[in-house]
């Protein structure tokens, strides 16, 4: 398969991409692992240097133009997660956590789909809108404004498409404005319009704030209209995170063998159950969820944030916090996994613009759209969250866990890249996984040589 990737000078590179499932990829050095990669056709010699570059791709230069008062760069890990098959093809997922097991967990969790042919995702639309929102307050006669509103709407889309001209990242624009009503203890009846933003490969959240406030004055002059003394004002005018016009759904069969047998895929939807039906237990579950969707958004420079409010906005879409997986048996007793998330996310613009790892991520995935970008992400959050269940219901969160704390207090105690993995041998059968414990593993280990 031929990858083509854009080069920071705008020029193409082509690569011949290989297999996702990379053998040990865990087990070599870092020159090893950035060999491998170029070996692949995942990165080139120049994204070799970035990634080898003491300031993390970041210079301070660059991070003093993105926030305010800069004092300097925070670095997280970059790893990769591998055996990802999305859509029949293979696909080396980047990810940016500072969480032990997570990609490791991702990288099972993969492995196993493979089996049965990997993750099948896609996007409820191919359009990717995003919703603008302008809050008219003080509307005093609601049902008219509304029939005006109707009446002008391309009027209202040729203002809110004016300002896309300005960013050359929204080829596509407004398509279409709603209204809506909300009842209000304090304020009466607020009149809610709703711009409908084709956002194409963009995450868009500038562009639709910048629509918003560009209608906003004709609104005011809609709702004003036929009424002496009317003061209707636009208030808030802002796009929505919750954006269920970009929903993604990514599915995944398990084979039995695989899994470890019939009662272990049981158990798992046990598992599923719990978390469905019990609060308490969703919010860890559909974190575990978060931790493969938001590396994955972190290594490629989305708005986490906006994700994390979506997905959770989601699980409680039926009044009640519910897991935002979906877990069963196929007639042969396969497991068979599904998540469904509104997911916003870009390839264009916003981080992945500035920051030279964000843009190496992306091209990495040769994603060709922001959807493509979403049905990886949603197959990373599935296959977390099936490696973490069937950890729970077999050895326990804490035993993979814990091997990969062993490998942090193993370098916090002084231990040299190839006297790490003796160190965690030594703790783990002292069952003393700890920094002092590490020393101690470090010492002995010192002393027999």
């Amino acid at each position: 398969m031929k990858k083509v990737l854009k080069m920071s000078n705008g020029k193409d590179k082509e690569h011949k991409v290989s297999s996702s499932s990379i053998s040990e990829f865990y087990k070599k050095t870092h020159d090893q692992r950035l060999d491998t990669l170029l070996k692949f056709g995942y990165i080139n010699h120049t994204d070799i240097e970035t990634l080898k570059s003491k300031d993390g791709g970041l210079p301070f230069e660059r991070a003093n133009t993105m926030v305010e008062n800069a004092i300097g760069v925070f670095g997280m890990p970059l790893g990769v997660a591998t055996n990802f098959v999305i859509n029949g093809k293979d696909v080396l997922v980047p990810m940016v956590i500072e969480e032990p097991s997570v990609i490791a967990a991702a990288s099972k969790g993969a492995k196993t789909a493979r089996v049965m042919g990997g993750f099948t995702a896609a996007m409820s639309s191919n359009t990717p809108y995003s919703i603008g929102q302008i809050q008219m307050l003080n509307v005093r006669d609601v049902k008219s404004a509304i029939n005006r509103i109707h009446n002008s709407e391309s009027k209202i889309i040729s203002l809110a498409n004016g300002k896309r001209e300005k960013d050359p990242h929204i080829k596509r624009g407004a398509k279409s404005v709603s209204c809506r009503t909300i009842d209000t203890p304090s304020n009466g009846t607020m009149l809610i319009v709703e711009l409908h933003i084709d956002t194409d490969n963009a995450m868009g959240a500038n562009m639709t704030n910048s629509m918003c406030e560009a209608v906003s004055p004709f609104l005011e002059q809609i709702c004003n209209e036929g009424k002496d003394g009317s003061s209707a004002r636009a208030l808030l005018r802002i796009l929505s995170n919750y954006s269920t016009h970009r929903t993604v759904t990514a599915k995944g069969v398990f084979a039995k063998d695989s899994v470890g047998g019939v009662d272990i895929v049981n158990d798992i939807i046990a598992a599923f159950e719990f978390a469905d039906c019990d609060m308490y237990r969703a919010v860890t579950h559909n974190k575990g969820v978060m931790n493969g969707i938001i590396a994955v958004a972190n290594a490629t420079g989305q708005d986490s944030r906006a994700i994390e409010a979506a997905a959770n906005a989601y699980a409680s879409r039926t009044g009640t916090y519910r897991s935002i997986t979906q877990w069963s048996k196929d007639n042969n007793g396969n497991l068979v996994g599904e998540i469904k998330l509104p997911l916003s996310v870009g390839i264009v613009g916003g981080v992945t613009k500035v920051h030279p790892i964000a843009k190496l991520c992306v091209d990495m995935l040769n994603v060709k759209s922001s959807n493509d970008l979403a049905c990886i992400m949603a197959s990373a959050g599935l296959a977390q969250n099936y490696a973490a269940m069937r950890a729970l219901v077999t050895d326990g969160i804490q035993k993979g866990h814990m091997s990969l704390h062993a490998r942090n207090f193993a370098s916090e105690a002084g231990a040299k890249f190839d006297e790490i993995d003796d160190v965690v041998k030594k703790m783990i059968s002292k069952g003393d996984v700890s920094v002092q414990g590490a020393k101690d593993a470090l010492n002995s280990i010192r002393l027999d040589d």
